[in-house]
């Protein structure tokens, strides 16, 4: 059984000489950031799509077995909301080429506006993408969480896709208000939609959000335990990421949910031992 967990980004400025050597160039972090989790969240290339040089380094500082989980840029989702991009959508492709397996799922994060209305625009799409990928959807309009009808139809079109659902779970941000600059950030900035915990494949992605308190942030995720433990008892293979207002301990937190269902799970593969990281020191 292989649970994969792990964070947003792969560096962070406070991680570093806590959970990444302090001396890294940048261009060696993911390696160090692949000893303390399993996948990450391709959250750069919505930005921009990176040159094959860049993703010929990412792959080799990874192994062929880390998942990325990698976001389309966003002049095909936002832009041009799915259609009239295939120019963006064939030069992203080409970019990401060199990851081949570690590309384990290509991440379609549509606008909140991007409604029930739009399903036959994301159903044209998914059947014009590449069979050599699998894909995962990300909603963020309350429709498809509120109403079932809305809910059903997505399920439909996703299905004769074989993607996913990708819910991003804010419920334990939005629970009480915030307490930090971070989570005051988030509140303004983050989806408020009810936590979904259904899989549409046998590879469930998973995105959540905790607090900037350690405790708060695994009492939040204690409902998806249960739900991750019934995964890999039915034979699928989950990614799940965890999130934080400030990610200040994202790594850390990652390993404590997969060592929480480990706990439950005792033949789950366990997590690569972190690379040590130097202190930070002032010469």
């Amino acid at each position: 059984m292989r649970l994969h967990v792990g964070c947003a980004m792969w560096t962070h400025a406070r991680w570093q000489g806590r959970f990444l050597p302090g001396h890294l160039p940048p261009r060696e972090r993911l390696r160090s950031y692949a000893t303390w989790c399993d996948a990450v969240e391709g959250n750069t290339t919505f930005y921009a799509t990176p040159t094959r040089a860049t993703v010929e380094s990412w792959a080799g500082q990874t192994a062929p077995d880390f998942r990325m989980v990698v976001k389309l840029p966003k002049p095909i989702t936002h832009e041009h909301r799915l259609t009239g991009a295939d120019e963006h959508l064939h030069a992203f492709l080409d970019a990401i080429e060199p990851l081949g397996p570690r590309a384990h799922a290509l991440w379609i994060q549509l606008p909140g506006s991007f409604s029930p209305t739009d399903l036959g625009t994301l159903a044209a799409f998914l059947h014009r993408l590449p069979r050599s990928h699998r894909y995962a959807v990300e909603v963020r309009h309350r429709a498809f969480f509120e109403d079932q009808r809305s809910e059903r139809l997505l399920e439909r079109v996703l299905a004769a896709a074989d993607a996913e659902w990708v819910p991003f779970d804010t419920t334990t941000l939005f629970q009480s208000p915030p307490t930090s600059d971070a989570e005051r950030d988030a509140w303004t900035k983050k989806p408020r939609v009810p936590r979904r915990t259904r899989t549409l494949t046998g590879h469930p992605i998973v995105r959540y959000l905790g607090r900037d308190t350690e405790a708060r942030t695994v009492e939040g995720w204690r409902p998806w335990l249960d739900v991750v433990t019934d995964w890999l008892r039915e034979g699928r293979s989950p990614t799940f990421f965890v999130h934080t207002p400030d990610n200040a301990d994202a790594p850390k937190l990652a390993r404590d949910f997969h060592e929480a269902v480990r706990a439950r799970l005792p033949g789950l593969t366990p997590l690569p031992e972190p690379e040590p990281a130097d202190p930070l020191t002032l010469f």
